[in-house]
Order: C-alpha cells, then sequence, then structure tokens
C-alpha cells in the first residue's frame, strides 16, 4: 500500500533552480518517498489517507545540501568530541552533506593502501547509515603521495566518488595532484582544491596559481577556510577554471558578499555552491547553510530565491544530482517561513535582510522527521500537522 504525504495552504513554492525559481502551486504530494503532484488545491487531488502539512501560508524548498563537512564515522566528531551534530544539522533544514574528506580521524592513515582502505569503508558505512535520516556521501580520499591509478580503479569500484580537500593531507606538488585529480576524474570522481589559508596543521595555504593547475571540480571554501582568498584569485579561478566555487560558514562574511557579487556581475551565479566545513575549529555549525543563504543574500545583492538555489539545485548538479522541487525528484522538502520577530513578511523576504529563516518541518523521501526544529527561531506562521486528508480532498 502506498504511503502519501502532503504539504497544503502552501504561500510559496521555491524550485532550488536558478533558471525557473518560483513555482505557481500552493499544494505539494509525494508518494512511496517521491514528489509525485504540484499544483493549485483546485487541481491536485490529495489521497485520503495522505499525512497533511498545513503550511498555513509559510514557504516549501527542497532540502539543503551542504557541500563541505568532515565526518568520521556515524553521527560523532572527534574534532569537536561531539554527538548528534549532523542531527543537528538536519534540523537546521540540511537532508544532505557531501564529504571533504573524514581528515578527523584519530590516527588517520597516509599511506595509500591506508588512504583507500579509509574512504572505501567510510563510504560504504554512511551508505548504510543516515544519521537522522541525512543522506551523507562519504569516502572522500585526502591525496597522499604514492596513489596510483590503480588506486583510484579500487575506489571507483567500491562506490567513492569524491576527492577531499587537496591540501589539507600530504600532497602539495601541484603538477603530481593535477595527475590524480584527472585520475579521480576519469573515473567520474568529483574533486575538491582546499583554497586560502591553512586551516589545520600540516594543510597549506592555497591560491589560484595551485586551483588553475590542478583543474579541480571545486574550489572549497573560497570565502575563507578560515582565511579568505583575495578577490583578484577568486577572479583568476573563475575565468582559468570550471571550477565551482564554495562559500562557507566557517570563513570571511564580508568576503563572501563581495564574492557572490563577483559572480553576479559575470553572469556566473551558476558555479557558486554552499557548505559549512564543519566540525571545524569553530565548532559544529547546525544552522550554517542558512545563515550563508541569508550572508549570500543580504550582503551579495542576490534575491533569496538565488541565495537558496546556491544550496540545493546548484550544489546539487556538482554531484550529478537534481535537488529541485520537480515530479520524479525524491520527496526531501523543508517548510521555512520569517523568524518570529523578523521584519520580513516571508521566508525569501527574511533572508534578504539577513535573517535566519525558522525551519518548521523536515521531510526526507516522504517521511516527516522534524516537525519542530530545535536551533532556529519559531516560524511567524502556525504551520501544523493535521493528520489524514479531510475526507473530501483537495480539488
Amino acid at each position: 500500500m502506498s504511503q502519501h504525504l502532503a504539504i497544503i495552504n502552501v504561500g510559496s513554492m521555491l524550485s532550488g533552480s536558478l533558471d525557473a525559481p518560483r513555482i505557481d502551486a500552493d499544494t505539494i504530494v509525494a508518494t512511496d518517498g517521491v514528489i509525485s503532484a504540484i499544483g493549485t488545491a483546485k487541481d491536485v487531488a490529495v489521497p485520503d489517507d495522505a499525512l497533511v502539512i498545513d503550511a498555513a501560508g509559510a514557504t516549501v524548498v527542497p532540502g539543503l545540501r551542504d557541500n563541505h563537512v568532515h565526518p568520521v564515522f556515524g553521527d560523532f566528531t572527534p574534532r569537536q568530541s561531539t554527538l548528534g551534530w549532523i542531527e543537528s544539522c538536519l534540523h537546521g533544514g540540511v537532508t544532505a552533506m557531501y564529504s571533504a574528506g573524514e581528515a578527523h580521524l584519530p590516527g588517520r592513515p597516509s599511506d595509500p593502501d591506508g588512504m583507500v582502505a579509509l574512504a572505501t569503508l567510510a563510504h560504504k558505512s554512511y551508505a548504510k547509515v543516515r544519521p537522522a535520516g541525512v543522506k551523507l556521501e562519504a569516502g572522500a580520499v585526502l591525496l597522499e603521495p604514492g596513489l596510483t591509478e590503480e588506486h583510484f580503479d579500487a575506489m571507483a569500484r567500491a562506490g567513492c566518488r569524491l576527492v577531499g580537500e587537496i591540501g589539507i593531507s600530504g600532497m602539495t606538488d601541484p603538477l603530481k595532484a593535477a595527475e590524480m585529480a584527472g585520475w579521480a576524474q576519469a573515473r567520474g570522481m568529483k574533486v575538491m582544491v582546499h583554497t586560502g589559508g591553512a586551516s589545520i596543521p600540516g594543510s597549506s595555504v592555497i591560491g589560484a596559481d595551485f586551483v588553475v593547475a590542478v583543474q579541480p571540480d571545486v574550489a572549497g571554501h573560497v570565502n575563507g577556510g578560515p582565511t579568505s582568498l583575495p578577490l583578484r584569485d577568486v577572479q583568476r579561478i573563475l575565468e582559468e577554471t570550471n571550477a565551482r566555487i564554495e562559500l562557507v560558514h566557517n570563513g570571511n562574511i564580508t568576503t563572501l558578499g563581495a564574492i557572490v557579487r563577483l559572480a553576479a556581475e559575470r553572469g556566473e551565479l551558476s558555479r557558486v555552491v554552499i557548505g559549512t566545513d564543519a566540525p571545524a575549529g569553530s565548532g559544529a555549525q547546525p544552522l550554517g547553510v542558512l545563515r550563508v543563504m541569508a550572508s549570500a543574500a543580504s550582503l551579495g545583492g542576490v534575491d533569496g530565491a538565488t541565495a537558496l538555489a546556491f544550496a540545493t539545485g546548484n550544489t546539487a548538479r556538482l554531484h550529478d544530482e537534481d535537488g529541485t522541487l520537480s515530479v520524479g525528484q525524491a520527496a526531501d522538502l523543508v517548510v521555512v517561513d520569517a523568524p518570529l520577530g523578523s521584519q520580513a513578511a516571508d521566508a525569501m523576504g527574511a533572508l534578504e535582510i539577513g535573517d535566519t529563516l525558522a525551519v518548521a518541518f523536515v521531510v526526507i523521501d516522504g517521511r516527516v522527521v522534524v516537525s519542530k526544529s530545535r536551533n532556529t527561531p519559531p516560524p511567524v506562521r502556525g504551520v501544523h500537522q493535521v493528520g489524514a486528508a479531510p475526507s473530501s480532498g483537495a480539488h
């Protein structure tokens, strides 16, 4: 028997796509974890047995994606001796995460076979375990001298799809890093380069020269991890590579705004993605993605729907996924609103003045996993679950 979920009385619906950011709809239905209908109440039939969320005029958006995390195993981080940090991020609307390397494992191996073993183990572990339901792509190999094409063959066979931040491990030669990056990309793996100042002992200061030499898929935390690149280096990356540029919470917020403005001036907002770089020296940031979105909109001069796309459709496309609200996609949904006390009238207006959104509900694969965020302010609107649909259904 199919399982249905419906969200009704939606005030605004955002697709997560820069091309068509707003959806003219007030009702969304999911069947067996997949979006099955989007439209207006008069056109979309809500099944009688559906679990119904009344959005009360709030906003529905795709689940947020954090492009830059450093997990180890399960929901524990030894970097901050913290349990439950991934679940805390779920309460900030994050439904998917991507590892930038399992660098914080105590005694992390640095020999080639050890690195392959760690990446494979992390990938397979998180493929079976979703902390609090969050979809975490792990197994991001950190490059070390001695890795060969055969090592990348082994990782690709195991399903590993990521190369962690080049620059936080032992690989510092840009020419050798470029060779390994090419091996990885030829096997469908996405490559990230650390940029900016050193973040942990053993990491390097990396500027545009290194990034241009390596030609990665993403230049990590260009606004700082924690120290920012000069704006001229970001411009070189945009001009001389095809890499996405990543904005993170654990960085320079002033530079973040300038980078967004630069990307807008160049017509390259589609290359902007969002992460947190958590858990880092500044800790885990459960609301980090929401805060970067708010900073991008309020300091970068883009509208809220564009800032949302950075953390949804843009990040998903980097990983060859969809990440938008559309029929046939996974029902990973977040009901957000202006936070209580905000000067803004709605969620996107709140982003544009720099407010942290209120998260009212989070849905993963059509199942409610958060019905009241423990970390965000409460919403202005009375979003609530009403149980089964009215017997007459929606017309």
